[in-house]
């Protein structure tokens, strides 16, 4: 079929494919605690939200799912995070050892790999790349779990490796029913968990380009990775001061803790928002100026190319220069030290109004279905969007109608970015007329 060959409609194809089988295998009664079959609503929600590494759940993971059920949780977040393309690129390669010319389009459009070239390096690196962090994140709340809490080894080694996949690749599905709650004031376990969620929120080309730099082969990092690490910091920073300051009192919250937890959580629910979706204390009763500073960090995301959601925090850096140039006056945007081209102009717009789009329509549609009030709905509708995971606690209680206008934006949201900007990339041409020019009003 012709409309297959699109590169971004295959990495959707694909994705749908995935959360397909795995709705089906979740419907099944080994699938959960009470050997009952799930219905095909609840099912379809959670194959959705791990494939889309976002972490919304309407039943309680640990109750509800059996150890099997788990496990294909792990596997289709695992799925989610490498990517359809870059996986199914893998299996090409470990069984045919070659890569056909549309396989490797396609995932060159998911990884955002800069040639066709370097694609099968570039799969190498995302899968050993993500193993050997998960591996190390595993290992560090292995020994915790085992050691301080006296889990049986075995118990802890799947604690371990299940958040460890999770963290990394930016799910948040926990196997504990308050998510991290019991484990705010622990630096072992929140902190490798938070170092887990920045490495795969960054994305991957970043990742390379700062392995490429500790080895000495690259001393100039590009435009890309200076603009994603340095938004990425001032947007952790400030998170991380803004959360701390509001909830510093709120004995529901950080109230509860001492200077020390106090910092913890607030840095951990300051960085959590970048679409990692776990929690260390009760959203639900976090300050409604909390809340809207937490839809602003889901909202914005991570990097590009990684395991994180959002408009990406690239898309939101840019329009700001963007934004400073028009203050200036200038007719350029320049970025450091280099053009910025207009293409990338309307990209980066167009990105975030179809995102801010989608959620106000998503907002308008809960608002009539449901009772639940602005604030609740509209940070629901974000973190689904951002492929987030975070909620005030409405998630269970939605219609049917409701969970499922949640799975078409967790969907959205986890490939829109990438089918989005590839098709506006591939559809770019040149006119070879042009029509007169009038200036309306802004403003």
């Amino acid at each position: 079929m012709p409309g297959t060959r699109h590169p971004a409609r295959v990495v959707a194809m694909g994705f749908g494919l995935v959360v397909l089988v795995g709705t089906v295998l979740l419907m099944l009664p080994a699938a959960t605690e009470t050997g009952e079959a799930t219905s095909w609503s609840t099912a379809l929600f959670t194959a959705t939200s791990a494939v889309c590494v976002t972490g919304l759940y309407v039943v309680d993971t640990p109750a509800h799912w059996s150890t099997f059920g788990e496990v294909v949780l792990l596997g289709l977040i695992q799925i989610g995070g490498f990517g359809i393309m870059t996986l199914a690129s893998l299996l090409g390669l470990l069984v045919t050892r070659r890569l056909g010319l549309r396989l490797q389009r396609s995932a060159q459009t998911e990884t955002k790999s800069f040639g066709l070239g370097e694609v099968r390096r570039v799969i190498s690196g995302v899968v050993v790349l993500s193993l050997a962090v998960e591996a190390l994140t595993a290992l560090v709340l292995f020994a915790r779990f085992a050691g301080h809490y006296g889990e049986s080894l075995g118990n802890a080694a799947y604690l371990g490796v299940f958040h460890a996949v999770s963290a990394f690749n930016n799910a948040g599905f926990a196997l504990f029913s308050d998510s991290l709650v019991r484990y705010a004031t622990d630096a072992w376990v929140c902190l490798p968990i938070v170092a887990a969620l920045v490495l795969g929120g960054l994305g991957f080309p970043v990742l390379f380009e700062i392995v490429r730099h500790l080895r000495g082969r690259q001393r100039r990092w590009s435009l890309h990775t200076r603009i994603t690490l340095g938004a990425y910091a001032v947007l952790a920073v400030l998170g991380t001061v803004a959360v701390t300051a509001i909830e510093w009192d709120n004995p529901d919250t950080l109230g509860q803790f001492g200077v020390g937890g106090k910092m913890l959580t607030g840095f951990f629910q300051g960085m959590s928002p970048r679409t990692a979706g776990f929690n260390s204390v009760d959203t639900g009763e976090l300050q409604p100026a909390t809340l809207l500073i937490t839809d602003v960090l889901m909202f914005i995301g991570g990097g590009s190319a990684g395991t994180a959601g959002g408009i990406k925090v690239t898309t939101f850096a840019l329009l700001a220069f963007v934004m400073l140039a028009e203050v200036r006056g200038e007719p350029n945007v320049h970025v450091l030290g280099r053009k910025l081209p207009r293409e990338v102009h309307r990209q980066a717009l167009t990105v975030v109004l179809v995102g801010v789009g989608l959620v106000f329509a998503a907002c308008l549609a809960l608002l009539v279905l449901t009772p639940f009030s602005l604030d609740a709905v509209l940070f629901e509708s974000v973190s689904a969007f951002s492929t987030v995971g975070l909620s005030t606690g409405i998630t269970g209680q939605l219609p049917t109608a409701g969970q499922l206008i949640l799975v078409v934006l967790m969907f959205t949201g986890r490939v829109g970015p990438i089918t989005l900007a590839s098709a506006l990339a591939l559809r770019e041409r040149t006119r070879r007329y042009d029509l007169p020019e009038e200036r309306p009003i802004v403003g």
